[in-house]
Order: C-alpha cells, then structure tokens, then sequence
C-alpha cells in the first residue's frame, strides 16, 4: 500500500489520517471525531488505543476515531503543535474544539464528550 493513501483497519472505527487527507476528514466527519496523535513506541500511546476504540465502537456513530502517527506525519504534529503524545484532539464541524494530552482515564475522554453533545 502506498504510505500516501487511507486505509482503514479492521476495526472500521478507525481512520488513518495523512497529511493528504488530514483536512479532508476533518471536514467530512459526522459527529466528534477524535484524533490521536500517536507513535509505535510509545507506551501510553498503546494503553489508550483500546479505549478510544472502545468509545468510538460504542458511540453509534457519534464518536469516530482518527489516527495519526506523529513518526510518519512529523507536518501534522507541528501543525497542530504536538509536544507531547498521546494527544488527542476533539474535532467537531472540522473545528479542534478541545484536547487532551497523555493517557487520561476513560471518564475525562468521556465528560469531553458529552460536552460536544456526542
């Protein structure tokens, strides 16, 4: 597959998200979608994967889950000035309306959302 394209992984929640396609899918998403600012190595950046997979998978189609991995995508971290990972970004109508930085419980991601409405 070329590095350039989407793809979606089995868990059709999730998009990987690309500096070709990064505005693209902010703009397209219904409901919040979340972007995760992530990296292979990195140890929180795993911890909270399966949370936000697990409220994106529960969310009936209000929470959708973006991927960006910061080593592949250096241009989208600066963008959105990315320090520190995992950060994840609160995207609603394609605007970043909130953030968190680092592996956070569960109830905060989910009181961030229910302030979107999601």
């Amino acid at each position: 597959m070329n590095p350039t394209e989407s793809h979606v992984t089995s868990d059709s929640a999730v998009i990987h998200l690309t500096q070709q396609n990064f505005d693209e899918a902010l703009v397209a998403s219904d409901g919040v979608l979340l972007v995760d600012f992530w990296a292979e190595w990195c140890g929180p950046c795993r911890a909270i994967a399966p949370v936000l997979e697990e409220l994106a998978r529960s969310s009936g189609g209000r929470v959708r889950l973006a991927k960006v991995n910061v080593d592949e995508q250096p241009g989208l971290a600066a963008r959105y000035g990315i320090r520190s990972i995992p950060t994840i970004l609160f995207v609603k109508d394609g605007e970043v309306l909130d953030q968190v930085v680092g592996a956070v419980p569960k109830a905060k991601i989910q009181a961030k959302l229910a302030a979107l409405g999601a």
